[in-house]
Order: C-alpha cells, then structure tokens, then sequence
C-alpha cells in the first residue's frame, strides 16, 4: 500500500502543468543531442546546469533526466537511419539496425527500438520504486565510516569500469579529489592552493568545471576533427513490426531490461555497458549468431532495452544513498547541490514530493518519448546537415552567459576558459574526464566522513577498518583492482619475454 500511495504521489507531482512541461522539453532535448553526435547528455547537461537556477528543484530535476533518458532515444534513431551514432550507448543498435534499415526495414528498426524502449523503461521506473525505500532505510544504519567505504569503493568501481587504463582513471580521480580541496578548509578556515586569489577562497564551482571540462572541450575538439555530413538516409516503408517480429523481439528486449536494470545499479555502469553486455548475450544466446551485424533483430531490441533500463536505474543510488553511480548522475548531484539538497537517504523523507516526482516522470517521459520519436524522424535527420561551425557558437554564447550568472562575475567566465585549456589537453592526451569529476563531486564527502571517523575514535586511523560493512566495501574495492591489475601485469610480463 505504501507504494502504491507513493506512486499516486509521484504521479500527482509529475502530470502537474509544470512538472510536465519541463519533462517534455527535457525529452526534446534529450533527443535532440543524442541525434546530433558529439554532444552527448554529459556535456549538455553540464551546459545546462545554470539555467537550473530559476527552477524549482523538482522541475530542474525532471528535466535534467529527461535529457538523459532523452538521449539514449536519440541516439537510435540516426544510428538506425544513417549509420550515425549520436550516442556512445547507440554504437550498438548501428551494427544491425543500419543494416535492417538497408534492407527496407527501417521503420521495424526504429519501432523495435521505441517498443523496447519503453518497456525497459516502464519495468525500471517500477523496479525503482521498488527498491528506493529499502536501499534508503539500510542507509540510515550507516556511519561515517560505512559512508566512507562506500564512497571509496563507487569510486574504485567507476575507476575500474571506465574504457580507460586502471592507472590512468585512477590518476583522474586524484586529481578531482585534489581539485575539490581548492579554497579555505570548511573547519579551520585555513587557505587551501587558492595561491592568494581571494575569488578562489570559495573554491571551484562545480557547473564551471563541468561546463569547461565536459561542454567547452568536446565542442574544441569536435570541431578540430571538421565537419560531420550525413550519409544517405533509408527510406521508411513500414513502421510497424509484424506478429513474427514481435515475437522474435520480445525476448531480446525482456533480457536486455533485467540485464540493464542490475547494470545501471553498478558504479560506472551507465547505458553503454548495458548496451554492449546485451548484445553479447544476444549473440551468444542466438541460435545463428552469424546473423547478427547482418539485420538481425534481436540486436537491436536487446541494446535498446538494456540502454534505457541503465540509465533510470542508475538513479537509484544516487536517490538512496547519495552516491553517484556514473558521470551524469554526479551532474545530478550538483544540481540537487545548487538547489541546497544533500542527496541521500534523508531526501526522501524530508522531500519525498521530489523524490516520487522525479520517479514518476521517468515513465511519463518514456510515454513522451515515443510520441516524439517515430513522427519527427524526419526532423531530426535534416538537423545533421547543420554545419558544426553554425550550431557551437550559439551554444558557447549560451555556456558562458550560464557562467557568468553563477556570481554575476566574470571571474567565472575567465576561470572556465582556463578549465576549457586543461579539458581539452585531457581529452587529447586520452585520459577519461569521467573520473575527474566523480573525484571532484565525492572528493568533499570523503574528506568530511574521513575526519568525522578520525575525531570520533580520536585519531586512530584503523578505526576506518572497524566495521564489518566498512571491511566488506574496502575487500571489494581491493578485489576490483586486483582483477583489473592481474590482466595487466600477465600481458607485460609475456612483452618482455618476448
């Protein structure tokens, strides 16, 4: 009964006018970035942070997930139509859907995307619903230590999961925590590498790095790699799958949500995992796997299912117990921060208007997300022949009018122009930005938990070792990087035998 009535609650909050028009243009947007590649919901997300501002908390959430989920949509639309992955978790859907679309089947592809889509969708918003209260009440038993280990341990697994060589996440993530301690010591007010600049003594703001980091340098460096065309688009002659084909796509896209749904939990998950991990189980499940890359439909359903799945559950985490599973709910976590909510357990009882709201628009913006999709494609096709050097200017006016606001400064503005020199150095040299900011986002929480256990046992630094859930979170943390290590260190033993 309980759920019940918080889902007439969250259901009340998000068909509101308001709620549900934010819901709507955060969808649109969603699936306007995740068509036009090189954008991505990371980095629009982190551009659109300031303009949170003048939201309501609940409104400014809806809509930021909105984009998210939103892009995953978008994303499969110019994969399937063009071959043109407009998201990482979309790379996928391209290997068959492109070829479905080849052969005349354009319009089953991106039917079966929607339909799986949204089932996805639908199981995940009740699987999170599900298991918000509980995960939160477990929370509530934890310490600063459990707190601590926990936090290590998302960041471990972030670290671990990420495309990215262990050493070099694992240096990113340093370098966040290092960057988080910027400004005067929240006990003892003591100056901490603000080397003198009494605009730093606040520290970084967290949308100017996100903005400069994710926004600003992936717009330099799409741009130094020229100019995108569109191939030519597939004609769509059918848009409905017949009895057959929806026979053959509901399994793929049953496993793709529950294998989705469990990865999206997982620190560092997120949509592109889920994507590719349901493609190989298709494949490996398949009767003919030489089919697959060949039009088969079961490649499609699965990925787009498990895509969507992972990136709602991976709010759950962030709602229950304050951790941000993957890069973009760290955004999350800003945003909530903007709006002066700590995320964690006590949100949900403390506020549990925007919590249920935001669960219930997860499934009016799927609903959302299959009305826009299939009629506009048309649209979002034309809107891959606007050149790169037309569309980024308006959006760089836009991020740095947003950088400004924050302190009506212009401090702000010259501070993410130097953050734009270091992000684009970094996605240069091809070290993973994700990691930077899951540091920088945790790097407080951790310094806070860390002295709360230190002054509680009076210095005594084994005390961070004295519970067994605290034990449990560092043996798993130990035995991620093991495994990542151990592949590592066989592979450069055998090139120096040889």
């Amino acid at each position: 009964m309980d759920l019940f009535d918080n889902a007439v609650l969250g259901l009340a909050t998000a068909l509101s006018v308001k709620n549900f028009g934010y819901a709507f243009v955060g969808c649109l947007l969603g699936t306007l970035i995740g068509v036009l590649p090189g954008l991505g919901p990371l980095a629009t997300i982190s551009m659109l942070l300031p303009l949170t501002y003048a939201l309501d908390p609940t409104a400014a959430l809806i809509m930021l997930a909105g984009i998210y989920y939103g892009a995953q949509y978008g994303g499969s639309t110019t994969a399937i139509l063009v071959n043109l992955p407009g998201e990482s978790s979309a790379v996928v859907t391209a290997l068959d859907g492109y070829q479905m679309a080849r052969q005349g089947r354009a319009g089953v592809a991106l039917a079966t995307a929607a339909i799986s889509s949204f089932i996805a969708g639908t199981f995940a918003t009740v699987f999170i619903m599900a298991l918000a209260r509980p995960l939160a009440q477990v929370a509530f038993s934890f310490g600063p230590g459990e707190y601590l280990a926990m936090m290590v341990l998302g960041l471990i697994l972030a670290t671990v999961l990420s495309n990215a060589r262990l050493v070099e996440s694992i240096a990113m993530v340093l370098v966040g925590i290092l960057l988080s301690t910027v400004g005067l010591d929240a006990v003892t007010a003591d100056e901490r590498f603000t080397f003198g600049v009494m605009k730093l003594f606040d520290g970084l703001d967290f949308v100017v790095m996100a903005m400069a980091v994710f926004g600003f340098a992936e717009i330099v460096k799409n741009l130094g790699e020229g100019e995108g065309g569109t191939k030519g688009t597939a004609k769509i002659l059918r848009l409905m799958p017949n009895r057959r084909e929806l026979g053959e796509l509901a399994p793929p896209a049953a496993r793709g949500t529950l294998l989705g749904s469990f990865l999206g939990i997982l620190p560092g998950g997120g949509a592109a995992l889920a994507s590719f991990a349901s493609y190989a189980l298709e494949k490996r499940l398949a009767k003919r796997p030489q089919n697959f890359g060949n039009g088969e439909i079961a490649g499609v359903a699965g990925p787009e299912a498990a895509n969507n799945a992972a990136s709602q559950t991976s709010f759950i985490p962030l709602l229950t117990l304050g951790i941000p599973s993957n890069a973009v709910m760290a955004l999350m976590v800003g945003a909530m921060m903007i709006h002066d909510i700590i995320p964690g357990p006590k949100v949900m009882e403390n506020n549990p208007t925007l919590i249920w709201g935001l669960i219930a628009s997860m499934w009016i913006g799927n609903v959302i997300l299959v009305i826009l999709n299939l009629p506009l494609v048309g649209l979002w096709v034309r809107l891959l022949s606007v050149p790169y050097r037309l569309l980024y200017p308006a959006i760089v006016i836009l991020c740095c009018v947003g950088a400004y606001s924050l302190k009506n400064d212009s401090f702000e503005v010259l501070l993410c122009a130097m953050m734009l020199v270091a992000g684009y150095s970094i996605v240069q040299c091809g070290l993973p930005p994700a990691p930077l900011l899951m540091g920088f986002i945790l790097g407080p929480m951790i310094e806070e938990n860390l002295r709360r256990v230190l002054q509680l046992s009076r210095g005594d630094v084994t005390a961070i070792f004295s519970s067994p859930i605290s034990v449990s979170f560092y043996l798993l943390a130990a035995g991620a990087i093991t495994s990542m290590a151990l592949p590592s260190l066989r592979q450069k033993r055998e090139v120096l035998e040889e």
